[in-house]
């Protein structure tokens, strides 16, 4: 399966095309073979997109993170563009990746939940007294549900070999490539 063009999407996804002005991305594209699906999942989408409960920085951390577990170049060159977007820093981004650097203590409670998410598939008593010095309940079942759709996404990006869309490659600081990012896990 590849991704579909967009003169060829289902007419019942204009709306897709629309908010994305009339631009989606490849993984839309490829989403788009099965409109009822890509239907149900775009108002979930719409809203963590946007950082649903949790500010667009903290959105990002968690999407770049699930890119790192996910070895997911796709994921992560889309989100360093949208973090530095986010107020992030390219050095910030570095650290994301790499599970290291010093973070304000929020910053790491929300790394260390996406990291035992990825490996428990669930959050300890402990972590979530952690996140609770910083983050509603209603945040912490958007960190779980970001990392639940990003896990979605790079499974279907690896499954068919979606490709990078070519605005978010321009866009990507030099030092931001498939090599670096990959040598780095």
């Amino acid at each position: 399966m590849q991704p579909l063009p967009t003169q060829d999407w289902d007419v019942s996804l204009r709306h897709v095309i629309d908010d994305m002005h009339g631009h989606p991305i490849n993984i839309h594209c490829l989403m788009a073979n099965h409109p009822t699906l890509l239907n149900a999942w775009w108002n979930l989408r719409e809203y963590l997109v946007r950082g649903g409960d949790l500010e667009q920085r903290q959105c990002e951390i968690v999407i770049l993170r699930v890119a790192v577990h996910m070895q997911s170049w796709y994921e992560w060159a889309s989100h360093v563009v949208r973090g530095l977007d986010s107020g992030l820093t390219l050095d910030e981004i570095e650290h994301v990746r790499a599970g290291t650097g010093t973070w304000h203590e929020s910053d790491a409670a929300l790394i260390a939940a996406v990291d035992e998410v990825a490996i428990n598939n669930g959050l300890s008593r402990d972590t979530r007294a952690r996140l609770a010095d910083h983050f509603t309940e209603q945040q912490v079942m958007d960190i779980i549900v970001l990392h639940g759709m990003y896990l979605t996404l790079g499974c279907m990006i690896k499954t068919w070999g979606v490709d990078l869309d070519e605005k978010v490659r321009d866009r990507l600081p030099e030092q931001t490539t498939e090599k670096s990012f990959l040598d780095g896990l």
